[in-house]
């Protein structure tokens, strides 16, 4: 990881509770198609989430009947997640190094998180800790940009920031050999799109939450947000919008 990614990954420490309290969840068709593809259900399973952040995967795991485990890098992410699921286990670990024994897990999950890895040591890493068989599930919400609002916002982000997105505009996500650059997993790949229809406060406060945001001084951001919420409520006067999602899944089994 680089000195600019290892600076956009602690920078969500300080804005914990903003994510936990604005970031999209995930809906329960996603939670179906990972049972498909790793072919077994969740009830039961032993699941390591790896990055869990605030929990937001790790709460619909355990609800879904999992025996599940959080492994989480960042001090203040873990503190909301002991805040806000104090039921729940957790660990201090990251993906490239794993806090977990051999074959001890039939699923890992990796929400929003696996970008923030080195595959090259996080793809021997899961290989080592699920048992034969079990699965690695890798998954990101990305921005469904057939919608025209969601485009039309995206563009503007990216002329802010001077960058282009790690996705394509077809929703149909980055190649799986972007995930495994080594070759061992062989991914299959689902996507399921959802919405949520959310306050436009609660959209800025969504999209403000992420690492590319938290980096700026406290200047710009509220310059682009205040952008944003113009343009915004330009568009929805009555002050709601629908953020709709496509969940990029791949599912990869330990053979």
């Amino acid at each position: 990881m680089t000195a600019s990614q290892a600076t956009r990954a602690h920078s969500f420490n300080a804005a914990a509770a903003q994510y936990a309290a604005n970031r999209p969840s995930y809906p329960p068709a996603l939670f179906d198609a990972i049972e498909h593809l790793a072919g077994r259900p969740l009830q039961g399973a032993r699941v390591a989430d790896i990055g869990a952040g605030t929990g937001i995967a790790t709460a619909l795991l355990a609800a879904r009947g999992a025996d599940v485990l959080a492994v989480e890098p960042g001090d203040g992410m873990a503190v909301e997640f002991r805040r806000a699921h104090p039921g729940l286990p957790i660990v201090r670990g990251n993906g490239n190094e794993l806090p977990l024994a051999t074959a001890s897990a039939d699923l890992l999950t990796y929400a929003q998180a696996w970008h923030w890895t080195e595959p090259a040591r996080s793809v021997p890493e899961a290989l080592r800790v699920l048992r034969p068989g079990g699965a690695l599930a890798l998954w990101w919400n990305t921005t469904d940009l057939d919608v025209p609002w969601q485009a039309a916002q995206a563009g503007r982000l990216e002329r802010h920031f001077g960058i282009r997105r790690e996705v394509d505009r077809t929703g149909n996500g980055a190649p799986t050999a972007l995930a495994d650059p080594t070759g061992a997993l062989d991914f299959t790949r689902r996507h399921v799109r959802w919405s949520r229809p959310v306050t436009i406060d609660t959209h800025l406060a969504n999209i403000g939450s992420h690492s590319m945001f938290l980096v700026q001084s406290e200047e710009r951001r509220e310059a682009i947000l205040g952008d944003e919420r113009d343009q915004l409520l330009a568009a929805f006067p009555e002050g709601i919008v629908e953020e709709t999602y496509v969940v990029d899944l791949l599912v990869a089994t330990n053979s």
